[in-house]
């Protein structure tokens, strides 16, 4: 493959990563290869290394002189991923707090604010906002893991958590809840509470997941959610 090809292959794979973020490419829909490419704008072959890619990062199944699906977001899947992204963001402040205090004013304070707004007025559509101020936190706690390797795993199960909250959409009702689990992360991080931080992202996890009206694994028996501090 020329450089060329490389670059239209990279570039394909971004315009895919892209469709699945906005939703024009949804869980467990079918297209064809010839689709995909009308899709993404790029011809058929740096189309199919992208959906190669793709694959790679179970975003999507090929189906053989058929076409693909996107991957499903049903329980079992969403379980997984946010299973994966708790335990790698417990890793990540594990890592954090061992090389010294958090400075997270600015993070607090931005969940603090959308939080106010979201208490006085409880019908205003803070979805979009609430989702971007969600992910700060998330990225900054991943951000501890210093590991090329668990990085790219990280980031390959986000963009499946894209599909994922596409399908399952962030509730105007889970904004003051979610806010205040991040909250409760944040002061425990600020105070260097690294057993507190880690019982808080579980119950965040194990809300997020009741809130989506997805069961907890019989298994996690022993990761019960540890309740408001």
């Amino acid at each position: 493959m020329t450089t060329a090809q490389e670059l239209q292959s990279e570039q394909a794979f971004a315009a895919l990563l892209s469709a699945l973020k906005s939703g024009r490419l949804r869980s467990s829909e079918f297209l064809t290869m010839p689709d995909l490419a009308a899709i993404l704008g790029f011809p058929l072959a740096p189309t199919r290394e992208a959906a190669k890619r793709a694959e790679g990062q179970s975003l999507l199944t090929i189906l053989p002189k058929r076409g693909l699906t996107i991957m499903d977001s049903g329980p079992g899947v969403t379980r997984d991923c946010m299973d994966m992204r708790a335990a790698l963001e417990q890793e990540g402040v594990r890592r954090l707090l061992a090389s010294g205090r958090c400075d997270l004013e600015a993070l607090r304070k931005q969940h603090e604010q959308l939080l106010a707004e979201a208490r006085s007025d409880p019908g205003a559509d803070l979805s979009r906002r609430a989702l971007a101020t969600d992910l700060s936190l998330h990225d900054f706690m991943s951000s501890g893991l210093k590991n090329p390797f668990l990085c790219q795993a990280y980031q390959s199960n986000r963009n499946r958590i894209t599909v994922i909250q596409n399908a399952r959409s962030f509730l105007p009702d889970r904004v003051i809840p979610a806010m205040e689990e991040h909250l409760d992360i944040i002061a425990a991080l600020q105070a260097g509470d690294l057993p507190a931080a880690i019982a808080h992202i579980e119950r965040h996890l194990h809300q997020t997941l009741r809130w989506w009206g997805v069961e907890l694994r019989q298994d996690w028996a022993d990761r019960r959610d540890p309740g408001p501090a």
